[in-house]
């Protein structure tokens, strides 16, 4: 990927101290679904709190889901993944072996192969970009958690909801 689309540079330092809500060394498809599920339980207990709203959560799992699954498919052995809570946002950081290797997108390739990923993940995240640093290559998005509504482009063309509250049988005023 070019250095305009996904910016090869370091993820933001936080102002807050990082809790490490997971960390996982998956070596397949099938252990990275496992590593998904337990993130999934973490964040089920952040949205229950109030910490983070349920569409912030559904960003970073699908966020997860392409990065670690592109590490697994196009990188080296070891793979890291660790996630941690700074402040406002979740910064996720999926290292592998492939140092000399950049995120790159599919480029003139039919949608239906895939490939779109990496798109996909820098348009809903807050920020995005990749390291490589002593032999590895490290991939890593920040998901911002506590806006309160989705923005503008996500509920463009929705329909708009009923502000009065209706009965069976009733009439909306």
């Amino acid at each position: 990927m070019s250095d305009n689309f996904w910016g090869r540079r370091q993820p933001p330092e936080s102002a807050a101290d990082p809790i490490v809500l997971g960390r996982w060394f998956p070596t397949g498809v099938a252990e990275a679904t496992r590593c998904r599920r337990q993130l999934a339980t973490a964040l089920q207990r952040e949205t229950t709190s109030g910490q983070a709203d349920e569409g912030a959560a559904e960003r970073l799992l699908l966020v997860f889901e392409e990065i670690v699954s592109n590490a697994l498919r196009h990188g080296y052995a070891p793979v890291e993944v660790v996630i941690t809570a700074c402040g406002n946002h979740w910064l996720l950081e999926v290292s592998d072996a492939a140092f000399q290797t950049p995120p790159s997108p599919a480029v003139d390739r039919d949608a239906a192969l895939g490939g779109l990923g990496l798109y996909l993940v820098a348009q809903i995240c807050g920020d995005h970009g990749w390291f490589a640093d002593g032999g590895h290559k490290t991939a890593w998005a920040r998901i911002d958690f506590t806006r309160a509504e989705a923005p503008p482009e996500a509920t463009r063309g929705l329909p708009k909801p009923r502000l009065t509250a209706t009965h069976r049988g009733q009439q909306a005023c």
